[in-house]
């Protein structure tokens, strides 16, 4: 079980939004206090639209910018892939070793994820906050993990750029790996 932000795809230096303002005319620090720090816990846990809530946002702050050009500018500025980490798990996939995704997402960018980015071809399955109802490091969302894959807890290892998560899934008798990026997955494995 693989984390994708922070994991798989690599932050931007300074973040997506760096270029906002220029780019799009959109002040970051406006789009925290109008849309994340609103809306966000109910977007990304499914219990409300991405665009059912951000084009109001927007109508208000930034009438110039429709949430379908912002959601694609973001998901494409938020796309950096650890291309090195992903040949690893080609190779670990090779073996016989299921690879799915755990992660915290919407709907949308799920969906660009595996789709666009072409996660669908090098994952088995993707686990996502949006579709769960619940997120990392809730247990509900680990307990909701191995419900639908079927497998036992102690046969899933979660590796996530969060060390409460990497906790969180110890707690819930997954595995788990602190990835920092800084050493290759094989050394990690002992592959």
């Amino acid at each position: 079980m693989l984390d994708v932000d922070g994991v798989l795809i690599t932050p931007r230096p300074g973040g997506w939004a760096v270029d906002m303002a220029a780019d799009l005319g959109l002040s970051h620090a406006a789009l925290v206090e109008h849309f994340f720090a609103v809306h966000w816990d109910d977007v990304v846990m499914g219990r409300a639209g991405l665009h059912e809530r951000l084009a109001p946002v927007l109508a208000k702050i930034a009438p110039h910018l429709t949430s379908e050009r912002l959601a694609a500018y973001w998901f494409e500025k938020d796309a950096i892939l650890d291309q090195r980490l992903l040949d690893d798990l080609a190779e670990v996939r090779g073996q016989g070793i299921a690879l799915h995704l755990a992660t915290v997402q919407e709907h949308l960018r799920a969906g660009y994820i595996w789709t666009q980015l072409g996660f669908r071809e090098r994952f088995d399955a993707m686990h996502y906050a949006a579709d769960l109802g619940c997120g990392k490091p809730d247990p509900a969302f680990f307990a909701k993990v191995a419900e639908r894959t079927g497998l036992a807890p102690g046969e899933m290892l979660l590796i996530d750029d969060k060390a409460e998560n990497v906790e969180a899934a110890r707690a819930a008798g997954w595995g788990g790996l602190h990835w920092t990026g800084e050493r290759r997955l094989g050394d990690l494995l002992d592959l």
